[in-house]
């Protein structure tokens, strides 16, 4: 998707304002650096544990492709409030209702093709820091346009307060998760809850080699 150079420039000095919060004032560790491509056509699958996790994806991921945006869903009800709506969107958020919603998946299908997109499997926060089942929609677009999947575990952030200072977390990025095999078999449900597993056990060795 084209974006403007105004835009680009928005994101990218609000993603070094939050970086700065992140691994200055805090203790914010990016592992795996190497393994975000440089261009293409991109989903990065993480886990979901915190409101913060929204925003430091974005800007770990940014530190790797720099003035690229980076689109994903959000649930609808974040844009009610008009100002947040703007901010959100500026951000490469758009809207998805609850529930199967055949346009989102559309528009996440066609940014699949050449930009970076990125989702939370779980499809909710886990406070706790466990890690859920991951949604077997997410395994129906990986096996429907076959994007170079990138696992995120995140860690720690599920215990970070506003306003706080040297609290630690760890983004890691892993290996691009091979589903070669599992795009030989039928487009049909078992097929997209293989794809999704696989994403989702990416994500636990991840979080094992920060626990």
């Amino acid at each position: 998707m084209k974006t403007s150079i105004l835009r680009r420039l928005w994101v990218g000095i609000s993603a070094a304002v939050i970086a700065f919060y992140a691994t200055v004032i805090n203790r914010c560790q990016i592992v795996g650096g190497e393994q975000v491509p440089p261009q293409g056509g991109v989903l990065f699958v993480a886990n979901h544990i915190s409101a913060f996790d929204t925003v430091l994806l974005p800007v770990a991921i940014l530190k790797q492709r720099p003035w690229q945006m980076v689109w994903a869903p959000a649930k609808e009800e974040l844009f009610r409030n008009r100002l947040l709506g703007a901010v959100f969107r500026s951000w490469g958020a758009f809207p998805v209702k609850r529930g199967r919603d055949l346009r989102a998946g559309k528009e996440l299908g066609r940014l699949m093709k050449d930009d970076a997109v990125m989702l939370f499997p779980e499809g909710t926060r886990h406070k706790d820091g466990r890690l859920g089942v991951g949604n077997r929609g997410v395994g129906k677009l990986i096996y429907e346009h076959r994007p170079v999947v990138i696992p995120v575990s995140l860690v720690g952030l599920n215990r970070w307060r506003v306003g706080g200072w040297g609290q630690r977390a760890v983004v890691r990025f892993g290996e691009p998760v091979d589903c070669t095999d599992l795009f030989q078999l039928a487009d049909e449900k078992t097929t997209h809850v293989l794809i999704v597993e696989r994403a989702m056990s990416a994500i636990a060795a991840g979080i094992l080699l920060e626990v």
